[in-house]
């Protein structure tokens, strides 16, 4: 047992006055009995014996009295079981991810997370609060109130570590008490591999009843004709036991088209065709699952021609013009003695056919293109330099080639997973007719290729980033060197290679992916372009290059959604952004991962918990009780006993 006030027992010397009193009150006096009460002595000697204990009684009582109040003022306790981490900081890190939109027993997860934490977090306790994407630190419960009810669910995803390293970052002599509230929905050991054993978190993991969720994925052109596009949807099925679902397709908020869905497998992709024009809209499911995966929103801008040039002999290039018709491109060849250079930054594609040497102002107009969102296409040329062409190729990736090798080798093998044929087959072909070359560069590259020739060395490869691709033959493909301007294989090859997807594909923008984009207009210096929604609008990072403005939306916007650019008033194009579907499977939850950790029900059991390990037990209250009880005991030995 510990004292507050230790100081105090110093008046436990008082205890001495009412021994004095009571010493004083047993003096002993000489007795004489006078003749006539003589016959009363025995009744005498019967009463002071009836007194002498009842001084007695009155003694111990107030004593007792006296000890329990001074041993009250004391303040006395038992030291509490985890005194040591009393003052500990407290963090309280709360998952608002859309996996939180399942449903639990009483309803959405992270509003009944959000209720508790109202209803049973102490008013006096101080904490920090951290979700996702906001920070409320050495907070309490009636500052973060309103904080709390308007909580919203966020487009980034949970990521544990990153929010561990923020509370580790806060500097501070006191331990710390952290408190996880989340469904654990993608959580693996590398998030929780940060966590001291010191820190020894708390996790409170809520349940969701319904782990069924069918997500739309991605949405993309599979197929152009003149008039029509026909666009292929990808759903995702997550769990077991699906009903049919419908699916709607919406162009600037009008339904155009309606389907049911019916999940005999965890993988659908559905068609629509729609007329070949601008689109602006969506296409949404109704499921019982999540909401935030429900629609996904799209733009098909107004068919642009593309821009495309060749640099090499007029006619080694004729087979281009035959495939880049007038209808949807503006093709020109330039031979490279006659060619200016003030015109590359306003083309999409480029093409170096069969060029004896690159020059190093092309060099450097071409690297500066290609950051720019251009494509390259690469046809060497029999008579090229090795070092030449790898001093170019070095400025974009990790592409070398070798000496001129005399052998011919067949064309045999066709990647269709790469963004070259991305949508130019419906079915895998096995069976063709093998183009072939009689001399060809070994090829040394890091990237997959997209055509193969028999021996599993590259023909065609391709460094692709973000907003380009530079695209490398291995060997002339003149009707000398090959027949492979007479394989069907040509016309998607090129098309694609010279395609510029912001032009003529799907617009749907994943939030945080932080792709640059480029837009076509000229701005003055002072100009700035705006994104605008119907309920956000923001000014995305900007750089203006010539002819083109390059953006970046970072985080931007925190709603998905159909948006436009502007310049001031002036509409330049229309852009949609989603959300990332990292948060679609319910059923991506390891247990075992927390098992090592302590793990709660509520929020209200761990207060409860902390409470009753780290407070004092204080038994003062019980001494002011004592000394009641003896104020009582003592009035009643004066009453009743004689």
């Amino acid at each position: 047992m510990h004292f507050k006030h230790p100081e105090i027992l110093y008046f436990l010397f008082l205890l001495i006055v009412p021994i004095l009193v009571h010493l004083f009150q047993l003096r002993r006096f000489k007795k004489s009995y006078f003749t006539n009460v003589r016959l009363l002595a025995k009744l005498s000697i019967q009463t002071r014996k009836s007194s002498k204990i009842k001084k007695w009684l009155l003694l111990a009582t107030r004593l007792l009295l006296l000890t329990c109040l001074i041993l009250a003022f004391a303040q006395p306790f038992f030291t509490a079981k985890d005194s040591k981490n009393a003052n500990n900081e407290m963090y309280i890190i709360l998952d608002n991810s859309f996996s939180m939109q399942a449903k639990g027993k009483k309803g959405e997860l992270l509003k009944r997370a959000v209720q508790e934490l109202l209803e049973n977090t102490p008013e006096n306790a101080s904490f920090s609060l951290l979700t996702n994407t906001e920070n409320y630190w050495n907070t309490d419960i009636k500052s973060v109130r309103n904080s709390l009810q308007n909580l919203k669910y966020s487009a980034t995803p949970f990521e544990l570590d990153n929010i561990i390293a923020k509370v580790k970052a806060r500097k501070s002599t006191f331990k710390k008490d952290i408190i996880i509230i989340t469904d654990a929905v993608g959580l693996d050991e590398k998030q929780l591999k940060n966590i001291r054993s010191e820190d020894a978190p708390y996790f409170i993991i809520p349940k969701a009843e319904q782990k069924n969720n069918v997500a739309i994925d991605s949405v993309f052109i599979s197929q152009t004709s003149d008039n029509f596009y026909d666009i292929s949807i990808n759903l995702s099925g997550y769990g077991d036991n699906f009903k049919p679902i419908s699916m709607s397709l919406f162009n600037n908020d009008k339904l155009i088209a309606k389907t049911i869905v019916n999940f005999d497998t965890k993988k659908k992709k559905i068609n629509f065709t729609i007329p070949k024009q601008a689109f602006h809209g969506y296409v949404a499911i109704e499921d019982n699952g999540l909401e935030y995966d429900n629609r996904l929103f799209f733009s098909i801008s107004d068919s642009k021609k593309t821009n495309v040039i060749s640099i090499g002999e007029s006619a080694k290039s004729n087979f281009l013009s035959r495939i880049y018709t007038s209808e949807e491109f503006n093709y020109l060849n330039f031979d490279i003695r006659s060619l200016d250079y003030n015109s590359l930054d306003k083309q999409d594609a480029i093409i170096l056919n069969e060029l004896d040497e690159i020059p190093q102002a092309l060099q450097t107009t071409l690297k500066s293109f290609v950051s720019k969102g251009g494509n390259v296409v690469i046809i060497p040329s029999e008579k090229i330099a090795v070092t030449n062409m790898n001093s170019f190729l070095s400025n974009f990736g990790k592409v070398q080639m070798g000496s001129l090798e005399n052998k011919e080798k067949l064309i045999t093998k066709i990647n269709f997973d790469h963004p070259i044929f991305s949508g130019v087959f419906e079915n895998k072909i096995k069976n063709f007719q093998y183009p072939k070359t009689k001399t060809s560069f070994p090829i040394t590259s890091s990237y997959s290729s997209a055509l193969s020739y028999e021996d599993q060395s590259a023909f065609l490869t391709s460094i692709q980033n973000q907003v380009s691709a530079v695209s490398v033959f291995s060997a002339p493909i003149n009707s000398v060197n090959s027949n492979f301007q007479q394989s069907p294989l040509i016309v998607p090859v090129f098309y694609k290679m010279a395609q510029n997807n912001q032009k003529s594909g799907i617009n749907a923008i994943t939030i945080g992916n932080n792709q640059p984009y480029f837009v076509e207009t000229l701005l003055s210096k002072d100009a700035i372009l705006e994104v605008r929604g119907t309920e956000e609008q923001f000014i995305p990072i900007q750089q203006i290059l010539n002819n083109k403005v390059k953006i970046v939306f970072n985080d931007y916007p925190e709603q998905a959604g159909n948006y436009t650019i502007y310049n001031k008033k002036e509409a330049l194009e229309n852009v949609s952004f989603n959300y990332k579907r990292s948060e679609s499977d319910l059923n991506q939850i390891n247990t075992n991962l927390i098992s090592d950790y302590k793990t709660a029900d509520t929020i209200s059991t761990i207060f409860n918990t902390l409470q009753t390990e780290r407070t004092d037990n204080e038994i003062w209250k019980w001494f002011i009780i004592f000394a009641l009880l003896f104020i009582v005991a003592e009035m009643a030995v004066i009453r009743f006993v004689k």
